[in-house]
């Protein structure tokens, strides 16, 4: 799952984006709001993590121009700001959700888990397609009843796949999912890791469209 982190401190930017890596998710960083600007009309995230305090662009202003734009990302407010007024202005403004620094990443998880059940429409973070049954919380994945070990990578690619379990995806839309800005994407790490998650479920789960992309099988 893609997410937008607009963070101008180095280290707390790097500190949550590895934090959120380790968890599955793939990070984008802007570091200014002209650039988180540019960053979510060149992309689709899922949800955007925004700091109020930027170089250039206000995060505030970024996020007032989103919503007139039409823009519904969900959008949770990393700030410390926290007097009462600028809590109110920040959810005026269009944030979703608003938390205060310094905070736990188990806090920040648990609201970015809550924002994206609210988008989706579910009420649990649980996915079951079939006999397929993923946890995003727990990285937990059972397969016929059996729990099934997978790697970082081929979670999220699963993950992808489960989201839209009707949908062909290319090989760039699931590179997309694996990697973010800066990070090196190797020629073939998708096959790779739809040839591991086959052999690890069965051939069967994941068909492959040739010409297309890939798409869930009838075992799931």
């Amino acid at each position: 799952m893609r997410v937008l982190l607009v963070e101008d401190d180095e280290m707390i930017g790097d500190s949550l984006r590895k934090g959120l890596r380790g968890e599955g998710f793939t990070v984008d960083w802007a570091r200014d709001g002209r650039d988180a600007e540019l960053a979510l009309e060149t992309t689709e995230y899922a949800l955007v993590l925004l700091d109020l305090g930027l170089p250039r662009k206000d995060g505030l202003a970024v996020l007032r121009d989103w919503r007139q734009r039409g823009n519904a990302v969900p959008v949770l407010v990393l700030t410390a700001r926290d007097a009462v007024p600028d809590r109110v202005k920040g959810l005026d403004s269009g944030a979703d959700d608003y938390l205060v620094k310094p905070f736990d990443l188990t806090e920040l998880l648990a609201r970015m888990r809550a924002l994206l059940r609210r988008q989706t429409g579910r009420a649990r973070d649980l996915i079951e397609v079939g006999t397929l049954r993923l946890d995003p919380v727990a990285h937990r994945v059972e397969y016929r009843g059996q729990p099934v070990p997978l790697s970082a990578r081929e979670f999220t690619l699963l993950h992808a796949l489960l989201e839209t379990p009707g949908a062909v995806l290319s090989r760039e839309q699931l590179e997309d999912r694996l990697y973010g800005w800066g990070e090196e994407v190797e020629s073939n790490a998708v096959e790779v890791h739809i040839h591991n998650l086959r052999r690890k479920l069965d051939p069967r789960v994941i068909r492959t469209v040739r010409g297309v992309g890939y798409r869930l099988g009838d075992a799931a």
